[in-house]
């Protein structure tokens, strides 16, 4: 098989999906390896590098797409690229397929097979990690009085009180942001629905942070006293009410700080839109707001390292073994399948946007194997199914 590492073209992006030791492990299993010009220059890996461990560097963005029979990448597929998309070429990705139309229809147009990279890792992905403990970091650089921010220390000072931060959600994404904050010494609550996380995550940190149930009752109780609000919660994308609305915010103090790492449009922060690298922050009702959706970019380095690892025995599975017998042996690829040749085959992307879809095992043949179980990716539901 041909594989094509692309290079990333969001703003901001300089990440990259596999690194010049994964380019040598995909080659040693023979196949064939294109990497696209500077595609891991941003994240510390050299055209040379690359080409050293086999690949071949391909200066064409235009060459990488008609040359390739499967296509990797970080992030989504952009607007400019839609046009390269054909029938029958594999691009794995961050689709994020329920929350852009424009991009799912122009897929689903050109026939290809798209998986989306989100939904596809087993142990959670390296940059939900990354996004929380880099995303903590970036709030503290936000709480600079140069910054716009009230100008608290983490930790604290001999006779001044440490910052009062509150994590909502305590998944992979708020569990890395509480790692961060606990070590510096901030005062954490960590707010979630699940009593046996708050429980779990209590013990691990021996009662020295808070637990809460997470309801924007219980957030407004302690908004007055929030230095720092960090969400980590994945706002199910039919919802139309909000954690925390713009009125609530006049409860915090001004220069107070809101870090929207989960940045869904729309989400659960009313008043939280996409920023990037080059201008993260903006201010509501005198809260400081860093939106940046692609946090884990800014340490393109240890993310590519992380992310790269952890995606190599997927790729490799689809590259060894054909999509279909992936599917029936990772359960994880099989539910992270968002179209297969004009037929959309994701659960999420039906239910949000009211397109029929097929599920996986049905349009692959596998439905009667043995197939490796994994739980849906969320909780949407749709039997808007596509009728034979």
């Amino acid at each position: 098989m041909v594989f094509g590492v692309l290079k990333d073209i969001k703003v901001g992006e300089n990440r990259v999906i596999c690194t010049p030791l994964e380019v040598a492990s995909i080659v040693a299993a023979g196949h064939t390896v294109l990497v696209e010009k500077d595609a891991g220059v941003g994240a510390g890996f050299s055209n040379e590098a690359y080409a050293k461990m086999g690949a071949r560097i391909v200066d064409s963005q235009k060459e990488m797409w008609d040359s390739c029979d499967f296509l990797a990448k970080v992030k989504e597929i952009d607007p400019s690229e839609f046009g390269f998309l054909r029938e029958n070429q594999m691009i794995y990705c961050c689709i994020h397929p329920a929350g852009h139309s424009e991009e799912v229809q122009a897929i689903l147009d050109s026939k290809c097979i798209a998986i989306t990279a989100e939904d596809s890792h087993r142990y959670g992905s390296p940059n939900c990690e990354a996004a929380g403990k880099q995303g903590a970091l970036f709030g503290l650089e936000s709480m600079l009085t140069i910054n716009g921010g009230k100008g608290k220390f983490v930790g604290g000072f001999a006779g001044a009180p440490g910052m009062n931060v509150v994590i909502l959600g305590g998944g992979i994404v708020g569990q890395g942001a509480l790692s961060v904050l606990y070590a510096l010494g901030a005062n954490v609550t960590v707010m979630d629905i699940n009593p046996g996380l708050l429980k779990t995550l209590g013990d691990r940190y021996n009662q020295k942070i808070n637990t809460m149930f997470c309801t924007q009752e219980t957030i407004a109780s302690v908004l007055p006293q929030t230095d720092m609000i960090i969400n980590c919660v994945k706002w199910p994308k039919q919802r139309k009410d909000f954690l925390i609305t713009k009125e609530m915010l006049k409860l915090m103090e001004p220069g107070s700080v809101l870090v929207d790492i989960s940045n869904d449009d729309p989400g659960a922060i009313e008043s939280s839109h996409e920023t990037h690298h080059d201008n993260p922050r903006y201010v509501v009702n005198g809260v400081v707001h860093y939106c940046v959706s692609n946090i884990p970019g800014a340490v393109a380095h240890s993310t590519s390292v992380a992310l790269a690892g952890e995606t190599l025995p997927m790729l490799l599975n689809i590259m060894n073994n054909g999509l279909e017998e992936a599917c029936v042996r990772d359960g994880y690829i099989r539910r992270s399948l968002t179209a297969y040749k004009g037929y959309l085959t994701h659960e999420e992307t039906s239910g949000i946007q009211g397109r029929p879809w097929i599920k996986p095992e049905d349009i692959l043949g596998i439905a009667d194997r043995k197939l490796d179980p994994a739980p849906p990716a969320t909780t949407t539901r749709s039997t808007n199914f596509i009728k034979k």
